[in-house]
């Protein structure tokens, strides 16, 4: 299959990342979502689909590359309802600078599940259009996602808390 060029997943993929920059793995979460216990194969993935995209402007994804990339996403967020989540208020550092500091360490850990399940939402938009890509693309063959045991329970890890 040829690279993906397509306009819409390129916006869609700078706004997943853009959206984790800023509203997960900010300044002030960052440090405790440091402490999940995922492998590096995992943070690795992560990385290159929330922090590399200029990489990619000019030759475009791999779709078996961004599917192995969301299922890395997945599996932190399923980890991170899990282990994070639920004790982050306690867990994060308590001492800023100054007030606006502290405002907005408030607002990070007030908004944190609300964000993180904003981050699962537009992963899986960016998923079921991958799939609509690949099935368009398969032509009789069997489509990439159904030949990735990695993707099968993907829409649990992502939907359910």
């Amino acid at each position: 299959m040829r690279p993906i060029r397509d306009a819409q997943i390129f916006r869609l993929i700078e706004q997943i990342a853009e959206h984790y920059r800023s509203n997960i793995s900010n300044q002030f979460i960052r440090p405790v979502l440091m402490q999940l216990s995922l492998d590096k194969y995992t943070w690795d993935q992560m990385e290159v689909l929330t922090e590399k995209t200029e990489q990619f402007k000019y030759h475009g994804y791999h779709l078996d590359d961004l599917y192995r990339q969301i299922s890395a996403s997945a599996k932190f967020i399923y980890a991170t309802r899990r282990e994070v989540a639920p004790t982050l208020r306690f867990r994060v550092k308590g001492s800023t600078s100054n007030d606006r500091e502290k405002i907005l360490r408030d607002m990070a850990l007030a908004n944190f599940s609300h964000n993180l399940q904003l981050f699962a939402d537009l992963l899986y938009d960016l998923y079921v259009k991958l799939v609509e890509i690949d099935v368009a693309a398969s032509k009789g063959r069997r489509p990439v996602y159904k030949q990735m045991p990695e993707l099968a329970d993907l829409g649990n890890q992502l939907v359910n808390n």
